[in-house]
């Protein structure tokens, strides 16, 4: 996003706007108007400002985004669709909708790691130094995420060169394990918070046991994590069903 310095009146309405306070605003000096400008390397063309139709100027515009930076809005604003999923976010169509996907057997549990929030963001280098602990592991990652569609190295995890420095709201990076590997991969994952320069949250998914019991919560509680109270619970009302 860029704003038009010309067209801009100065009035500052824009500013709260932006999820990454991105966009500064500049008081009038002596033979200069006051303007508002967007820091190009804080801006991840979430198009927030842009939609929420604040400029009484229409001084916001939009660029025609160029690779690699259009990745900041694949990854960044909700409704643009991302070129190799088709479904519009950071992440899969749906993890949790398991009845549908079948992505999660049993002995098997499903991780989503969140890298960035509104307001902090994230770096693509971030999510490479999860992948890259990860891979050697024999994580399965999601085939389908857009994340993992950047890397370049399977066999090293390892992202695209250019798309490292690329800055955008959220990240996620999605696998599948054996349950028996979980301590494992939680240890992995504690040495990856102490190397990365953002916050990230850690989606646990698994299947309930016939007899009600979810396996994975032992491993939680081994493993030393925080189980947050705001877990989901699919009781199987999706359509069509996954079938074996």
């Amino acid at each position: 996003m860029i704003i038009d310095k010309e067209a801009c009146s100065g009035c500052g309405k824009c500013v709260p706007y932006c999820p990454m306070q991105a966009i500064t605003w500049h008081k009038k000096e002596k033979g200069k108007k006051p303007y508002s400008e967007i820091d190009r390397e804080k801006c991840v063309e979430c198009f927030v400002c842009y939609r929420a139709k604040v400029c009484p100027k229409d001084a916001i515009k939009e660029e025609k985004l160029a690779w690699p930076r259009i990745l900041r809005r694949a990854f960044s604003d909700p409704l643009y669709v991302h070129e190799g999923t088709d479904v519009p976010g950071r992440g899969t169509e749906e993890m949790k909708t398991n009845d549908v996907t079948g992505r999660f057997q049993d002995g098997f549990i499903g991780l989503g790691m969140e890298f960035g929030r509104p307001g902090t963001g994230t770096y693509f280098r971030d999510a490479e130094k999860a992948i890259k602990k990860l891979v050697p592991l024999g994580v399965s990652l999601e085939p389908l995420n857009p994340l993992t569609q950047l890397i370049s190295n399977p066999q090293t995890g390892e992202l695209k060169k250019e798309v490292l420095n690329e800055r955008v709201l959220s990240a996620i990076v999605e696998f599948t394990i054996p349950l028996e590997k979980a301590q494992q991969v939680f240890q992995a994952i504690k040495e990856v918070a102490q190397e990365i320069d953002t916050v990230f949250s850690l989606d646990l998914i698994s299947k309930v046991s016939p007899q009600g019991e979810i396996p994975l919560l032992k491993e939680i509680e081994k493993a030393g994590l925080f189980r947050s109270a705001n877990g989901k619970v699919n009781v199987g009302l999706g359509r069509p069903l996954f079938k074996a």
